[in-house]
């Protein structure tokens, strides 16, 4: 979700919970697709509604980016199919407790030379060097780092 004043985008910082992958990472609203789901774009808005406590007016779609799998083959066989909203305005948000925090992050500091490098993670304690955005006491890596940076090649276009 992209808002403005400044322009903007929602990241949240996922739960932490046993078995999951992604616990604690810094991600975007999302997840699996339900059986009610008549499509990936309605995953997106159910999902999102859910996690932010967000309606998203299909109207406000901008559009889709590339899908993004798991590079690792220890995590589950998914692909994510990102979708862009953008919004008038930054709503109040409800996080349900998949999350246990969130972010408005200005266009500018992703843009910023400085923000995206290489940073070295303890990953199943392994010491890796990996592509981020660093953000203060935040690290987005991994699917998430991927599906910003394809977001920001289109903003940059």
């Amino acid at each position: 979700m992209l808002t403005p004043a400044p322009d903007a985008v929602l990241l949240i910082r996922r739960a932490e919970r046993a078995g999951d992958p992604w616990s604690g990472h810094m991600a975007l609203p999302g997840g699996r697709r339900a059986a009610e789901d008549a499509d990936l774009l309605a995953t997106a808005i159910r999902e999102t509604g859910e996690e932010v406590g967000l309606p998203l007016p299909r109207s406000s779609l901008l559009g889709g980016l590339d899908d993004v799998v798991p590079r690792t083959p220890v995590l589950p066989p998914i692909a994510v199919r990102p979708y862009v909203f953008a919004l008038p305005e930054r709503p109040p948000l409800a996080p349900n407790p998949e999350v246990a925090g969130w972010r408005w992050v200005p266009l500018d500091l992703l843009l910023h030379p400085e923000t995206y490098h290489s940073v070295r993670l303890q990953i199943r304690g392994e010491s890796r060097d990996v592509p981020a955005y660093e953000l203060d006491q935040s690290v987005v890596w991994g699917m998430t780092e991927r599906i910003m940076t394809g977001l920001l090649d289109q903003i940059r276009q």
